[in-house]
């Protein structure tokens, strides 16, 4: 093969990382994402030892979920109506807040109820700022190295996975199992991440001119559900994450099944972690995928049969290597789907988009934990896992039927959202960006 110049082909692997905004934006990510994963396995530890009750860990979702799709569809408003920077920066102190009641009612052993209060506040806060910081990286990065800001974003997100479960569990086993100084640590991490998303500078952008009512507050909605290619790429990740959550139910494998303790807990959390850094870096470096549909459908029916031998292991090393190939295969997934949506939706509308796309996020990564936690009590953790693996196939196998235009899918590079109303038209057929005169 004769050499080409990478960058005129986009495969620069550095090409956003140039832009001082994308590294505040990636920096401040990463330490927000480190405290609320510290956060996470701090409070999954306190619930389980005061309560033993699995569906406690399940509540954790449910309470983060409820705001999600309260507030999603006026978030996704706000978003295109209003600075997107100045809406991150009300909720991140929104989110420093919600660390600081964490750490006092910890540090009191207030009652359950109260810590699930505060959670609440985390959750309307994250629902809130959802949209707008999805929405916002198109104002930061020019389209043409969007694709590589995404593989980025995703790699230092899923790089503070790994160190935020991590120094959660040591900082548990340091403390003898006291919560609150995590918490403490959480609120002053995210007060930092305000400092320097203060920083970022996005470029202006045209404002929607719709007057606010329900039509308006709609339209992400419609957006979606006519275009076939968002609506299954969404659908599949709902679903397949819905019955894939079993890393809610990590404080039962580490305390018994697996019986590895708080520091073995904080590495089972940060496994998943691990593996998606890896296959993120990898996507960065590498052409795009050729055929990114049948990536994509291939990923989340790997990511199933792992959380099928994870469920059925008690090796505590088989069971993270589980956890590594399942965030591994979920980078992908997660590549592909945004990389889609940020190409095919115009920049006035990516708020309200995105707060359809969080919804979907949300009640995948928060239900999905509510439902493991009522199966596991139930039918056991095993059968939970095992249940839940088997169901992520099942979706696969639907999705690939009712959809066959995503099996079909080719590169990213050839869509965007002028060839949106093309795929409308023609659901028979890849269309190719020549055709489309992109």
């Amino acid at each position: 093969m004769t050499r080409v110049d990478r960058s005129r082909l986009g495969l620069d692997a550095y090409s956003s990382l140039r832009l001082p905004s994308f590294r505040r934006l990636l920096v401040g990510a990463m330490l927000a994402t480190i405290a609320a994963e510290m956060q996470n396995v701090a409070l999954g530890w306190e619930l389980y030892e005061r309560t033993r009750d699995p569906l406690s860990l399940g509540l954790i979702g449910l309470v983060i979920v409820v705001p999600a799709v309260v507030l999603a569809l006026p978030a996704g408003q706000l978003a295109d109506r209003f600075s997107r920077k100045r809406i991150i920066l009300g909720c991140q102190l929104g989110l420093a807040s919600a660390s600081a009641l964490l750490a006092w009612i910890s540090w009191h052993r207030g009652p359950v109820s109260a810590l699930y209060a505060a959670l609440m506040v985390t959750g309307t806060s994250l629902a809130l700022a959802l949209p707008a910081r999805t929405a916002i990286l198109p104002q930061i990065v020019p389209g043409e190295c969007l694709a590589n800001a995404v593989a980025w974003r995703t790699s230092s997100w899923q790089l503070a996975a790994v160190l935020g479960p991590a120094i959660g569990g040591l900082g548990l086993a340091w403390t003898k199992g006291a919560a609150a100084p995590i918490f403490v640590a959480g609120s002053a991490i995210n007060v930092l991440v305000f400092l320097i998303l203060s920083g970022i500078r996005p470029r202006p952008t045209e404002r929607t001119g719709e007057r606010l009512s329900l039509a308006s507050l709609l339209a992400g909605v419609r957006f979606v559900a006519g275009n076939d290619l968002i609506l299954a790429a969404i659908t599949l990740d709902l679903f397949a994450v819905l019955f894939g959550g079993a890393t809610f139910l990590l404080p039962i494998y580490a305390r018994d099944l697996l019986r590895i303790g708080p520091e073995g807990l904080g590495w089972l959390r940060a496994a998943p972690s691990i593996g998606a850094t890896v296959t993120a870096f990898w996507i960065a470096h590498r052409p795009p995928f050729r055929r990114a549909g049948r990536a994509l459908l291939l990923a989340v029916a790997g990511f199933g049969l792992a959380t099928i031998v994870f469920g059925l292991s008690r090796n505590a090393y088989l069971s993270f290597a589980m956890l590594l190939v399942m965030g591994s295969l979920d980078n992908v997934s997660v590549v592909i789907r945004q990389t889609l949506l940020q190409l095919m939706t115009p920049d006035a509308m990516r708020g309200r988009v995105s707060a359809v796309n969080s919804v979907f996020v949300q009640l995948s990564n928060e239900l999905g934990g509510f439902e493991s936690g009522l199966t596991a009590r139930w039918w056991g953790p095993t059968r939970a896992v095992v249940v839940g693996g088997l169901g992520c196939l099942m979706v696969v196998a639907a999705c690939a039927w009712r959809w066959p235009r995503l099996r079909r899918l080719g590169p990213l590079t050839g869509v965007g959202h002028r060839g949106t109303e093309a795929s409308r038209a023609d659901r028979s057929e890849e269309i190719s960006p020549a055709q489309r005169g992109e």
